[in-house]
């Protein structure tokens, strides 16, 4: 447990610090915007998406370390799948940081696996999930702002 807790901290502070697909990409067809009034995280998310796949995605904003983390580890494991894919990760992820994960090979879940910490911080959970309900927006192409509220 300590290992897992240990492996937590750094890829949080790792991604917070060096965040990755951090900026705006170009040409962007899909875009969102995320907020958490709770902790103050605003993202907003861009999204190339061609023939139903992910070919880029890429975020600009500003956060806590959770949720600037988390949408940096979404950003790099998104990148090629399909859209059906990402939607498929994302409920795995809902209950992964939920405390639904007995449902969850967190072998499966890669580096996604490190967030299941969150289900113990309920305030957390809206931090780690921001960008995940901001994907989904972006691939419907909802035009109202995602708020954890």
């Amino acid at each position: 447990m300590d290992e897992l807790r240990e492996l937590y901290q750094q890829v949080i502070l790792d991604h917070n610090k060096n965040p990755k697909n951090f900026g705006k990409i170009k040409p962007a067809n899909r875009t969102a915007e995320g907020y958490n009034p709770l902790c103050g995280d605003r993202i907003d998310l861009y999204l190339q998406v061609e023939d139903d796949v992910i070919k880029d995605i890429s975020f600009q904003g500003a956060g806590c370390a959770i949720s600037k983390a988390s949408t940096s580890v979404m950003t790099t494991m998104l990148k090629g799948k399909s859209t059906a894919e990402a939607e498929q990760l994302f409920r795995k992820f809902q209950k992964l940081i939920t405390g639904n994960s007995e449902a969850v090979d967190p072998e499966e879940m890669g580096k996604l696996a490190i967030f299941a910490g969150v289900r113990e911080f309920p305030l957390r959970v809206k931090c780690a999930g921001l960008a995940w309900h901001t994907m989904l927006a972006a691939l419907k192409n909802e035009n109202t702002a995602v708020s954890t509220e």
